[in-house]
C-alpha cells in the first residue's frame, strides 16, 4: 500500500508541479488584477442622454417589430446613428429602431467605429486615433459565455496612452467590455494561466470545462497522496530532556518539500479542494439557478399593450437609459438618471417619480409567493451578509425572501433575481468562495489583513510547488 502511494505521489507530482507553481503564482496576480470587464460605472458613463428629440414607437410596437414574442425586456438607448430599442428574452436580444422598428443590428464598421468614439468621448477617453482591429466571434477577452448573444464582435482600439480597447456588439450596437494594455498583460499571467483559459480551448465551453475539471482532480488527488505520505513520514524522536521531537527523514530539497509540505498541507489542499470546486457546474453542488417552473413564472412575457401609460410619461432630460421590465406580471419603466439614482414607474398606477425609487418588500413577496410557499417577508441584505448579493444600481436594495430552507435574492432596482440559494448552494459559498478566495465576513472587514493572507499563503504555495519541480526534474533525469 505504502508503495503504491509512494509511486502514484511521485509521478502524479511530476505531471502537475508545474501547474500546482503557475496556480500559485497566477492566483496572486489575479486577486490584484481580475479578467478585464466593462463595469457598470464604465458603461453608464458611456451611455448619451435619450431626451427625445425625434419621434419614437411605443414600446409594444417595438416588441412586435423585434419579433420576439417571449420579450421581458427593453431598453432604450441613443446611439451615434440615432435613438434604438434593444428587445430582451431569457436567451436572446435584438435591436430594432426606435423611429420605425427596422433593425438595428450593426453591421457597418464605420458605424461601429462611430459607437465606440462616442462611446470613448463620454468616459472622457482619447478616441482620435480609434481604429477597427477585427470584427470575430472570439478572441482572448471575449471567450466568456455571457457575450454569446452580442457576437460578432467590433474590437475598436482606442490609440490612447492606455491602449484602451472596446467591443462593440454586432446585435446592438452597444459597448460590451473594454480592456487596457496593462489589464490585458496581467491577465496573460494571471487569470488565463490559472484558468487554462487560451481561446482555442475556451472557446469551446464543454471541452473546457471537461478538461480543466479533470486536471483539477487528479492535482488534487495529487497533493493528498502527498499529504498522507508526508505524515506518515513524520519521526519521532523521545529523549529524558526534551519529550518528543518531531523530524523528517529527508535532506536537501527533498527535506524542504516534506517540511513546507507539513506547513502548508491545510491551505494547499483546502485551496486546490475549492479550486476544483470552481469547475463544480452543478457536478455535486447545486448552480443557484432557477428551476424550469419558477422560470416560466418569472420569465413570463408581460402584456406590452399596457405599457403605453409608461410610454407618455415624459423622459427626464437627464436620463441615459431608460428600461421597461416585467416582474410578476406587471410592467414597470425605470429611468436612469444617475449611475446610483433612477425613477421608478409601474403600469396602470399614478407616476411615482423620486430621485431613487426601488421595488418595495410588497412587490417581492408577492413573486415569491407565487413561486413556492411559505415564504416571510423580505429582509434588506446588509453589505457585510454571509451570502452577499449586489444590485447592479449603487445603494438600491437587494431583498431576501427566506422561504424555508429556499432564499431568493431579487434586486430591488430592476426586479432580476440575482441568487437562488437552496441549503447545496449556500454549502457551496463556504466550501468554493471562502476557501478559495478567503472572503469570509471577516476577512472582508479587513482587506488589507486579506490581502496579506492571500499573497502570503499562495507565496508559500508558490514555494512548496518550486521544490516539487525541483525535485521532479531531478527523477525525470534519472529516469530518462
Amino acid at each position: 500500500m505504502m508503495g503504491a502511494i509512494v509511486l502514484s505521489h511521485r509521478w502524479l507530482g511530476i505531471a502537475f508541479c508545474l501547474l500546482f507553481a503557475m496556480w500559485f503564482a497566477s492566483g496572486i496576480v489575479m486577486h490584484f488584477v481580475p479578467f478585464p470587464s466593462l463595469t457598470e460605472a464604465e458603461r453608464f458613463a458611456g451611455l448619451a442622454p435619450v431626451g427625445r428629440t425625434e419621434p419614437i414607437m411605443p414600446v409594444a410596437d417595438a416588441v412586435a417589430a423585434s419579433g420576439i414574442a417571449e420579450a421581458t425586456r427593453v431598453r432604450l438607448i441613443q446611439r451615434s446613428d440615432g435613438p434604438v430599442y434593444v428587445v430582451s428574452a431569457p436567451s436572446h436580444l435584438r435591436a430594432v429602431r426606435a423611429s420605425d422598428g427596422a433593425d438595428a443590428s450593426v453591421e457597418s464598421q464605420d458605424l461601429a467605429l462611430a459607437i465606440a468614439r462616442d462611446h470613448a468621448r463620454s468616459r472622457g477617453l482619447d478616441a482620435v486615433h480609434a481604429t477597427v482591429v477585427a470584427r470575430a466571434d472570439y478572441d482572448q477577452w471575449s471567450v466568456p459565455n455571457g457575450f454569446d448573444r452580442h457576437r460578432p464582435l467590433f474590437r475598436i482600439t482606442l490609440g490612447d496612452a492606455a491602449g484602451t480597447e472596446v467591443y462593440v456588439s454586432s446585435r446592438t450596437g452597444e459597448v460590451v467590455l473594454d480592456t487596457t494594455r496593462s489589464e490585458r498583460g496581467w491577465n496573460l499571467v494571471g487569470s488565463v494561466l490559472h484558468w487554462i483559459y487560451p481561446t482555442v480551448l475556451r472557446s469551446n465551453w464543454a471541452l473546457w470545462d471537461q478538461m480543466v475539471s479533470s486536471m483539477s482532480l487528479m492535482a488534487l488527488i495529487a497533493a493528498m497522496l502527498g499529504a498522507i505520505l508526508g505524515i506518515l513520514r513524520l519521526r519521532i524522536h523521545r529523549d529524558r530532556i526534551h519529550g518528543g521531537l518531531i523530524s523528517s527523514p529527508y535532506r536537501g530539497w527533498h527535506g524542504l518539500h516534506h517540511v513546507i509540505g507539513l506547513l502548508s498541507t491545510v491551505f494547499v489542499l483546502t485551496w486546490i479542494f475549492s479550486g476544483w470546486l470552481s469547475m463544480d457546474h452543478g457536478r455535486l453542488f447545486s448552480r443557484g439557478q432557477l428551476t424550469a417552473a419558477e422560470l416560466g413564472l418569472t420569465n413570463a412575457a408581460p402584456d406590452w399593450r399596457a405599457a403605453p401609460t409608461l410610454d407618455r410619461q415624459p423622459l427626464s432630460t437627464s436620463a441615459r437609459e431608460v428600461e421597461w421590465f416585467a416582474f410578476n406580471g406587471s410592467v414597470y419603466r425605470r429611468d436612469r438618471i444617475g449611475l446610483g439614482r433612477q425613477s421608478l414607474t409601474r403600469a396602470g398606477e399614478p407616476a411615482r417619480y423620486r430621485q431613487t425609487a426601488f421595488l418595495d418588500g410588497q412587490d417581492v413577496l408577492k413573486l415569491t409567493e407565487r413561486l413556492t410557499a411559505g415564504c416571510g417577508a423580505p429582509s434588506v441584505l446588509a453589505d457585510n451578509d454571509d451570502y452577499p448579493a449586489r444590485s447592479i444600481l449603487a445603494g438600491a436594495p437587494v431583498y431576501r425572501s427566506r422561504c424555508g430552507g429556499l432564499w431568493f435574492d431579487i434586486d430591488g432596482a430592476d426586479g432580476r433575481i440575482l441568487q437562488r440559494l437552496d441549503a447545496s448552494r449556500r454549502a457551496y459559498r463556504w466550501a468554493y468562495s471562502a476557501l478559495h478566495t478567503l472572503d469570509f465576513p471577516i476577512l472582508m472587514a479587513h482587506p488589507h489583513v486579506r490581502d496579506v493572507l492571500i499573497v502570503g499563503l499562495c507565496a508559500l504555495g508558490l514555494l512548496f510547488s518550486v521544490t516539487g519541480v525541483v525535485i521532479g526534474w531531478r527523477r525525470l533525469r534519472l529516469s530518462i
